[in-house]
């Protein structure tokens, strides 16, 4: 309160202050004209002149007798000591003054220093609502982190015509199809958020789908496989759930004749990965963008040949729904229990594909380095290029412009088609 009075109103103190000094150097210079008689001109002139009377000795040594009558002792001495050393006196509580005032100026008008510690200006953050999360498999949004990192569950589901409708594919969030052998394809699906009640009929594993699933740290359902495949998936760096050693988790249909009756569901599999510490998969996936259907669509219809008439795929795009009607052999290619099936992306990647002795006639997929590819969203498609560094490095895809390209969220349905015998059209 003090400080602020002072600041304002300082020049008016500080006249005040002035003034004081100067009536008590004034008062100062009254008494050593009286013990010096010091005469000034009351007017005329401004210099001083002074004159010091002979008997001063004299009339101080009388007036030091008669106050030594009338003081008391201690008194006596203090004032005997100040009438020796008036000038001294003067002077030391001139500047004693002096001093004080000045302390008293810079006490009150004083502010310490800023100390800034930061240069960094302060962003004040704006208000923002809740975090969202979203998968990583497929993009749509999740409730929390914890969903993100469910255990990723990958399940081999059979193509032949014995085998349709499948259970369990409208709900897989992203489907690797590719030929298995005899032109007959086959499809690797990934499952996360959605848990179908049925999935199957479940069939063998081959090599090149466990370059797929190897980045998702995903366990795999399957009934043997390939003896490459079967070797690879057992080293112990994988999550291997095979029917073989775990047939409580499987049963066989009744309505179905082998080998094309072996069926599971969620409650069975999330059982299982739970038994063997499958708890939660770390992974990177694709790019994943909010799509919009295209106001000028130019590819509406695509035919994805694999092998034959039974096995090739044509997509009808929904604009109402932005996805595509997914048909196989000329018929609607449904699930058992959902419906028909309608991914939101298509992908044709084409691969260099051999044929390999092994336990019969199989197929062998490049599916490590790169290759072209066509993209299929929003009712339109992009020239690309596939990228996979290693087995271990997720499988991406890139525009003309070296940037990757963002899938829409929901289901994607890859295709591998050999460059050698296969075929991708659209208008």
């Amino acid at each position: 309160m003090l400080k602020m009075i002072f600041r304002r109103h300082y020049f008016l103190l500080y006249n005040i202050y002035i003034k004081l000094a100067i009536v008590l150097l004034f008062f100062d210079l009254t008494i050593l004209s009286r013990r010096y008689r010091i005469e000034t001109p009351r007017y005329g002139t401004q210099s001083v002149i002074i004159t010091i009377s002979m008997d001063t000795k004299r009339s101080t040594e009388l007036s030091r007798k008669l106050l030594a009558k009338q003081q008391p002792g201690k008194i006596k001495r203090f004032r005997a000591f100040i009438e020796r050393h008036r000038l001294a006196t003067i002077l030391i509580c001139g500047v004693l003054l002096i001093f004080i005032g000045c302390a008293a100026a810079f006490y009150l008008t004083y502010q310490p220093p800023v100390v800034q510690t930061d240069h960094t200006p302060i962003v004040r953050k704006k208000k923002t609502g809740p975090t969202k999360f979203y998968s990583q498999l497929n993009g749509i949004e999740v409730a929390d982190e914890a969903a993100v990192t469910k255990p990723v569950t990958a399940v081999m589901i059979e193509n032949s015509p014995d085998s349709r409708p499948q259970s369990g594919l409208k709900q897989a969030e992203v489907v690797y199809e590719a030929i298995a052998e005899g032109g007959i394809t086959r499809f690797l699906c990934l499952y996360q958020q959605h848990k179908p009640g049925l999935v199957g009929p479940v069939r063998s594993l081959r090599m090149y789908y466990v370059d797929w699933l190897a980045p998702y740290q995903a366990s795999v359902a399957h009934v043997g496989g390939s003896a490459a495949a079967l070797a690879e998936i057992r080293n112990g760096s994988y999550r291997d759930i095979d029917q073989f050693f775990n047939g409580g988790s499987y049963w066989r249909a009744r309505d179905r004749y082998a080998p094309h009756n072996v069926y599971t569901n969620f409650e069975k599999l999330d059982a299982l990965n739970a038994a063997k510490g499958y708890k939660s998969s770390q992974f990177s996936g694709q790019a994943r963008a909010d799509g919009t259907a295209s106001e000028q669509p130019n590819a509406t219809s695509i035919d994805i040949n694999f092998s034959g008439p039974l096995y090739n795929t044509h997509y009808d795009y929904d604009k109402a729904s932005n996805s595509y009607l997914r048909s196989i052999g000329g018929a609607a290619s449904n699930d058992r229990e959902e419906g028909r099936i309608a991914p939101s992306v298509v992908i044709a990647m084409r691969v260099a594909e051999t044929t390999v002795r092994e336990d019969g006639w199989r197929q062998s997929i490049v599916t490590v380095g790169s290759g072209a590819a066509h993209v299929f969203q929003n009712g339109t498609v992009a020239e690309a290029t596939w990228r996979k560094g290693s087995r271990a490095e997720p499988l991406r895809f890139f525009d003309a412009n070296g940037k990757e390209i963002a899938l829409n969220r929901g289901q994607t349905w890859i295709g591998a088609v050999a460059n050698s015998g296969g075929g991708v059209a659209w208008h």
